[in-house]
């Protein structure tokens, strides 16, 4: 069996996509570009990013430089939570394209459903607004300057505002998934509907370490706490990227090979 670094999920538009990823939130731009070349040389093959996280041009740069062919990485960007409108989100996309120094972008996603600070309280779904920048992602798609495009913090409304008036509906949904946060019936309706469910922050921001359930579980199989985090997200049959700045917790991050009885998977989704 091919190790964790080697698989691939299958869009339903038929993009091949790595089964786990770096991820690149909070990581200063001025060190994006040793992680990204660090995280290459451990085997990862995605790269997820967004505008919002301000280090795009340290990755592109990087990318530039070690001059390795562009279909042996797979990038993902996403547009920033507060641009909802056509001009703004097709320009942003753009800008994204030559920050990161390439012809096209693997996957782009809307960053959430609504801007960041109304978040907490849905007062304004944003669903005309969201179907705006819908449009200017699938310009692009067909333009083929992104090779898929979805969405990330979307809940089961908010997809079906897009799939109800597109004919394209989103490849990919990004939502925070480990042991506390587990939206366990988003991710059915996802995987119900062809839509691949990928889980930021798997690691709980490192949280997870405090947490007896987890801990007990890492001490049994002689492994990390993070490895136990991202073992259990992949079991529900979803995408992973978890983000690491030192090289030896990207490593550690793709050693997986080892399996976690349904007993104890079971315990972690109680």
């Amino acid at each position: 069996m091919k190790k964790i670094k080697d698989q691939n999920v299958r869009l339903y538009n038929g993009v091949e996509m790595p089964l786990i990823g770096a991820g690149f939130w909070l990581v200063p731009n001025e060190i994006a570009g040793r992680v990204t070349k660090d995280a290459l040389s451990l085997g990862y093959r995605m790269l997820d990013t967004a505008q919002g996280y301000g280090n795009e041009l340290g990755i592109g740069e990087m990318l530039e430089s070690l001059n390795i062919k562009r279909e042996n990485v797979f990038i993902t960007s996403k547009i920033l939570a507060e641009i909802k409108n056509y001009k703004d989100a097709k320009e942003s996309i753009l800008e994204s394209l030559k920050k990161l120094r390439v012809d096209y972008i693997d996957l782009m996603l809307i960053h959430a459903p609504r801007p960041w600070d109304e978040m907490s309280e849905c007062k304004y779904n944003y669903f005309k607004e969201n179907l705006e920048v819908w449009k200017a992602m699938t310009e692009c798609y067909n333009d083929g300057l992104i090779r898929a495009i979805g969405v990330s913090n979307f809940s089961v409304d908010d997809l079906k505002n897009i799939m109800d008036n597109s004919s394209i509906k989103p490849m990919v949904n990004q939502v925070c998934f480990n042991p506390h946060n587990r939206p366990l019936e988003l991710i059915k309706f996802c995987q119900d509907n062809d839509i691949a469910f990928e889980a930021y922050s798997p690691l709980e921001h490192g949280t997870a370490k405090d947490s007896k359930k987890v801990l007990e579980i890492a001490k049994k199989y002689n492994v990390s706490f993070a490895q136990v985090c991202l073992k259990y997200v992949l079991s529900h049959g979803t995408i992973a990227i978890p983000k690491a700045t030192s090289i030896d917790h990207l490593r550690n991050n793709l050693e997986l090979d080892f399996d976690i009885d349904k007993e104890d998977l079971a315990s972690l989704d109680k």
